[in-house]
């Protein structure tokens, strides 16, 4: 590997690596202050960074394929139907988890996929890809 293809590499990896736990700490912090969404109160933030990777590997392998599938709904719905795909892997990671991630009220769980998008959108926009120009421009 080149000492380019490296740099890459390593900066990939900290910018996964910034985006795993920006996005965990929006779990914790949606679960502390909705009754509706819970994790584990024991190991909280355990819990937060591996329903994190749960997310992250179905958003990258289940995500895409459920949105091919409901293109013609999310476009005869303007795309409202986006956040029920969200909620789909919110609920499929409750499922995984167990009693350790749980997800109480379906129509409370749909705002929340919604405001967890938001608040993970404005973490990226205003967080991480600043960090991340930082570290490719002095790097």
């Amino acid at each position: 590997m080149n000492k380019v293809a490296k740099k890459n590499y390593i900066t990939n990896f900290i910018e996964w690596v910034i985006q795993i736990i920006g996005y965990a700490i929006v779990l914790v912090f949606v679960s502390t202050y909705f009754d509706t969404f819970y994790i584990n109160d024991t190991h909280l933030y355990l819990y937060g960074i591996l329903a994190t990777l749960i997310i992250f590997i179905l958003n990258k392998t289940i995500k895409p394929i459920l949105f091919f599938l409901t293109i013609p709904i999310t476009g005869l719905t303007i795309g409202i139907f986006y956040p029920c795909i969200n909620l789909f892997i919110l609920k499929l990671t409750d499922w995984i988890l167990g009693k350790n991630f749980q997800i109480k009220n379906i129509f409370i769980a749909f705002l929340l996929a919604i405001l967890i998008s938001t608040i993970n959108t404005l973490l990226d926009k205003i967080i991480i890809k600043p960090i991340m120009r930082r570290i490719k421009k002095n790097g």
